[in-house]
């Protein structure tokens, strides 16, 4: 019998012997590289810390403990381990598993988190919590008292939010232990001093030193006083290896390691003594990012998250050869491949990515042009800031990021870029829906936040060639911050060209209706136009609707809206965005203000509430974004308007 089907509960698992356990962590290695081979899915990042998740829930009860996670894409190991099993074949749907942690599946998720450098902060928050409400673990008061756990990236912990956690969890005065899992890699290899400084402790000469003392220490110890001792020997081991004193030790944290992430009787050993200390402390592991299969291993970027593949022969066979499910042409390769075009005509462009150079294609951009193009690793705010200083000394920055992680730099492109003028360029993918990912990831508010910048420019690309023509305007435009939004989706081959961006002048799709004045008008801003257009051409014997890519969120085509509105057109807006401060409500407030009747607007986007994960496709059907929706949508528009009119008569 498998032991994976037996692991109810942290419980069932603490059950098994110290020999089955490393059956069960390659129980668990199987599971999730077949199931993520069939759907997509976070896969090096949880092949990594298969054996560290083994040994905190063999040691911990985190069904009263507190565990807290730091981005959660290596969440799968956790949760196959807290009784979900059942749920890994809906893996990033709604009918399954989400891939990120998810308090609405179980108790042993704390927080919904998918966004990097919040773990140590919210850690921090529930062990005051816990102090105050006296729960918290004490050796003499309350030893039976909850502890707290936070696991944490080597690549997050640089970001600013987890530089201020660790500050702050300096100053506690109880248990606090933060895990640092050092694979050597972000999503690609990190970026920045302190990745070289972990280097430094991985590649230095003593690093089996390090381990042989910390053991030695740690196995010495029937508990009690001498665990000081050990942590002493082993810390002075660690500075040591970096020859300038260990980092940690600067914010009050004292740091055991690095440990062997996929040593199983060593991990267990070293929590059980790290359990019991009563200040706070970083525990550093060593874990190979995609452990266990040799092209994981080998090319952890690409399988960081990889689409549906499959394997030509065993998964451990060194000759295997492994085919990612081709999916069409991206926006993301379709942005890249335009920014590469962008930067030969024009020597003033630079860029950069905030630890994303495979997710926003600025990974075709960094090698043709390393002088002009950065990755700064898990640090949006300080990405812009530096884009902003780019700007001010000349130069024409492009700032490629994801549409949810951009809501981590507002006040930068708030302060730094628009308020002094300065001609920052946003590239927002993932801008919508996106998916499997679901809520922790969905772009939802960029032109919320962007819109209320002035001198802002806010544009949007439904296919490669108006993606392209939108990288053009930007790059002209100097009059303060301009943005371009496009989805995580391929893009749609209709256009084969695409007329220059005129700023806030929108674009026809639909044919001209000569003289005829439409039943009702479609603006649409992004990719929902062309399902808008397919749309209004099912209902074309019915109704005459005109369909435009309205283009700007921000100037808008204020003359086009005027003239709709003025000969009773009806306007249906439509944005993959939510409707609260959104490109429809930016349309009304126009209408309003030059006394219109805005009772003519409806308006389609994301509603207010949240959408879980599941396929792209589903999520825009689910809010009535798809062609079904739309349709429906504009038959009620227009027979409501045509039985107000016969009543006007």
């Amino acid at each position: 019998m498998t032991l994976l089907p037996t692991i109810r509960t942290p419980h069932d698992l603490r059950r098994l012997s110290p020999e089955q356990l490393p059956i069960l962590a390659q129980e668990i290695r199987d599971a999730i590289c077949g199931q993520v081979a069939l759907s997509g899915g976070h896969l090096a990042p949880n092949l990594g810390v298969v054996e560290l998740s083994i040994a905190l829930h063999y040691v911990f009860d985190f069904s009263f403990d507190r565990l807290l996670f730091d981005v959660g894409h290596q969440c799968y190991p956790h949760k196959l381990l807290t009784g979900r099993l059942a749920l890994l074949p809906g893996l990033r749907t709604r009918a399954g598993m989400a891939g990120f942690p998810e308090p609405r599946e179980s108790e042993y998720d704390l927080f919904s988190v998918g966004h990097a450098g919040t773990g140590i902060s919210t850690a921090v928050g529930m062990a005051r919590g816990d102090v105050l409400t006296k729960e918290a673990f004490d050796p003499r008061t309350n030893p039976a008292g909850r502890r707290i756990v936070t696991l944490i990236g080597d690549a997050s912990i640089v970001n600013g939010v987890a530089m201020e956690g660790l500050n702050n969890a300096g100053t506690l005065k109880r248990q606090f232990l933060v895990v640092l899992n050092d694979n050597g890699m972000s999503i690609s290899k990190p970026q920045g001093a302190l990745a070289h400084y972990f280097d430094k402790v991985r590649l230095s000469h003593v690093y089996a030193d390090i381990k042989k003392s910390a053991k030695e220490a740690l196995a010495q110890l029937p508990g009690g006083a001498h665990i000081k001792d050990a942590l002493h020997r082993a810390t002075e081991a660690t500075k040591a290896a970096v020859g300038d004193g260990n980092w940690f030790e600067h914010f009050g944290l004292l740091t055991v390691g690095p440990f062997d992430g996929h040593d199983l009787p060593g991990l267990i050993s070293v929590l059980r003594e790290a359990r019991d200390i009563e200040r706070p402390m970083v525990l550093h592991v060593k874990t190979i990012k995609g452990k266990g299969y040799g092209f994981s291993e080998a090319d952890s970027s690409r399988f960081h998250s990889p689409s549906p593949f499959k394997v030509e022969g065993g998964l451990t066979d060194e000759g295997c050869r492994v085919e990612v499910k081709s999916e069409g042409r991206s926006f993301t390769s379709a942005f890249g491949e335009a920014l590469v075009n962008l930067m030969e005509r024009d020597p003033k462009v630079v860029a950069c990515t905030a630890a994303m150079p495979d997710g926003t294609g600025l990974n075709k951009v960094l090698p043709r042009f390393p002088d002009r193009a950065w990755d700064v690793g898990i640090c949006e705010s300080h990405a812009l800031d530096m884009m902003a200083g780019l700007a001010k000394t000349g130069y024409k920055p492009f700032f490629a990021v994801y549409s949810t992680f951009l809501q981590r730099a507002f006040d930068q492109a708030f302060q730094e870029a628009s308020l002094q003028g300065l001609p920052v360029r946003l590239c927002l993918d993932r801008a919508g829906l996106v998916g499997g990912d679901g809520a922790v990831h969905h772009g939802f508010c960029d032109v919320s936040l962007l819109r209320v910048l002035p001198g802002a420019a806010i544009t949007a690309a439904i296919d490669e060639p108006s993606l392209i023509a939108a990288l053009e305007f930007m790059r002209t435009y100097e009059s303060g911050l301009s943005s371009v939004r496009y989805p995580r989706d391929n893009v749609i081959e209709r256009f084969k060209d695409c007329p220059p961006f005129v700023l806030g002048k929108a674009r026809l799709l639909s044919p001209p209706l000569d003289d005829e004045t439409p039943d009702a008008a479609v603006l649409a801003f992004g990719t929902p136009a062309f399902t808008a257009l397919s749309a209004a051409e099912s209902l074309r014997t019915h109704m005459r609707i005109a369909v435009y890519d309205a283009r700007f969120a921000k100037p808008l085509d204020l003359p086009l809206i005027r003239h709709l509105l003025s000969s009773r057109v009806p306007i249906i807006t439509i944005e993959d965005h939510g409707l609260i401060g959104g490109f429809g409500a930016a349309v009304l407030e126009a209408a309003q203000e030059m006394g219109l009747d805005t009772s003519l607007i409806t308006r389609l986007g994301l509603p207010d509430r949240w959408i879980y994960q599941d396929s792209r496709s589903k999520q825009l059907a689910e809010v009535g974004l798809d062609e079904s929706g739309i349709a429906s949508a504009l038959r009620a528009v227009c027979m409501s308007h045509a039985e107000k009119q016969v009543l006007l008569k």
